[in-house]
């Protein structure tokens, strides 16, 4: 029987927490998400997320890792392939249908949507890997 590894918990909400912060940096898309959020690009130099922001972020992480961790076990996922394909699954079915809400009822710009479900795969899939190939 499967049981959750913790420390693949761990370190999936720690991979989660550091491929986000790379994904909104300078490296990859933070001008076209402040410019979607009608901010000035010059203006991320001075701006650095408050501590709270931060913990929140990384507390958000580990439940959605936790989470992750039980479907995998629940559903046997064992090796990458399975893993990739649960990562689709609720990507889809879930993250990026919540967020095209903010699209159709909010007006949430395409190119924010983009940004944001990018982001949500890329982080699901890193962790769902870790949890599905981790073992004790």
């Amino acid at each position: 029987m499967l049981k959750i590894n913790y420390w693949a918990v761990i370190v999936a909400a720690v991979t989660a927490f550091v491929v986000g912060a790379l994904w909104y940096s300078p490296l990859l898309f933070s001008k076209a998400y402040m410019e979607a959020r009608g901010m000035n690009p010059a203006a991320l130099v001075d701006m650095r997320p408050p501590v709270g922001e931060m913990l929140g972020e990384f507390a958000k992480n580990l439940v959605i890792a936790f989470v992750l961790a039980y479907f995998v076990v629940r559903l046997g996922v064992i090796e990458w392939r399975g893993a990739v394909q649960l990562t689709l699954w609720l990507w889809v079915g879930f993250q990026a249908m919540l967020l095209m809400g903010a699209v159709l009822h909010e007006k949430m710009p395409w190119i924010l949507y983009a940004i944001h479900a990018g982001d949500a795969l890329v982080k699901t899939l890193f962790m769902t890997v870790i949890l599905g190939v981790w073992r004790r």
